[in-house]
């Protein structure tokens, strides 16, 4: 893609992780996450896009039952002691930054947890976050799997919606992990102009719940990233941890996808890795005036008929 005058041409640097493991300690995962800054930076990166809790190893893999043990998952503050270095490292280098972390809330007198993403510009201010809201796998763990998926116990539902923001020339929205599976996520933040979408991701390649979807990881991993890229006329950029880690097998596959829904960029390692691509978010305006022009092809008063699902097939 070639740069002209009138391009909203920004450079993405998709940034996956490989393992972290439960004994690493913050600084190290930091010290990674720096080195991989300082060399999107020379590359001359516009945004760097970091995984879902790519601050800790994937702990609803566990059931933790000591708080203490688990609020060390949690950040109680952004920035905090430890990613401040970040944030300054986003400012030195002018480059925008994006990351996931648990967050560690203090609202009405209790403790809330929700498993989130920042937003930062290239002045190291943050732009803005969002809360996961589609939280899947257990509140209880599950007899005789050999790793736990206890999102529901660990998590509430995200309760800020599905914001967008104009940063880096467009219009930008977050989502992380499991949202990406659902058009209505997806289409929330297409109603709104969104432009590009930064979505983290911890991904494992076996499911125990459901062993028959196995084979078919990357398959859908890489259908809902495209789906949602295409039928809201955006750019996304879907951001993996890989390898093997707490002897769980990831997923990786970084990948970017534009406007069209073809993947323009992915991953070729399962460790810590730079994904780089070149993002015209003016590309976005000839799917968002033409098929997707949603003032003149969508039909909202149809779609308020469809009720809550009940489990029942409704009557005709």
């Amino acid at each position: 893609m070639g740069r002209h005058a009138s391009a909203r041409v920004i450079t993405i640097a998709a940034a996956q992780l490989g393992p972290v493991t439960r004994a690493t300690q913050r600084g190290l995962v930091v010290a990674r996450m720096l080195a991989l800054m300082e060399q999107a930076a020379r590359a001359q990166a516009t945004l760097i896009v970091f995984p879902e809790l790519a601050l800790t190893t994937f702990f609803p893999r566990w059931a933790i039952d000591d708080d203490a043990a688990l609020d060390g998952f949690f950040e109680a503050a952004m920035p905090g002691p430890e990613t401040e270095l970040l944030f300054a490292a986003a400012r030195q280098l002018r480059l925008g930054l994006c990351f996931g972390y648990g967050e560690l809330a203090k609202q009405g007198g209790r403790p809330r947890r929700f498993n989130s993403s920042a937003l930062i510009g290239a002045d190291g201010g943050l732009i803005g976050h969002y809360r996961k809201v589609h939280l899947p796998g257990d509140h209880e763990p599950q007899p005789g799997f050999e790793h736990q998926h206890l999102e529901k116990r660990y998590f509430e539902t995200g309760d800020l919606g599905f914001p967008v923001w104009r940063a880096f020339g467009g219009v930008v929205g977050m989502l992380i992990c499991n949202d990406r599976r659902w058009p209505e996520a997806w289409r929330m933040l297409g109603l709104q102009g969104v432009e590009l979408v930064l979505v983290g991701y911890n991904t494992p390649l076996r499911n125990p719940e459901a062993p028959d979807h196995d084979a078919l990881v990357r398959f859908h991993h890489r259908l809902v990233m495209q789906a949602g890229a295409y039928q809201n006329a955006t750019w996304a950029v879907a951001v993996a941890k890989g390898g093997v880690e707490e002897g769980q097998a990831m997923l990786a596959d970084t990948i970017v996808v534009a406007p069209s829904g073809e993947i323009v960029a992915c991953s070729k390692t399962q460790g810590d890795e730079l994904v780089m691509a070149e993002c015209d978010l003016g590309r976005t305006q000839s799917y968002k005036t033409t098929i997707f022009d949603f003032a003149a092809h969508r039909k909202p008063k149809l779609y308020s008929r469809i009720t809550e699902y009940t489990g029942a097939v409704p009557p005709p």
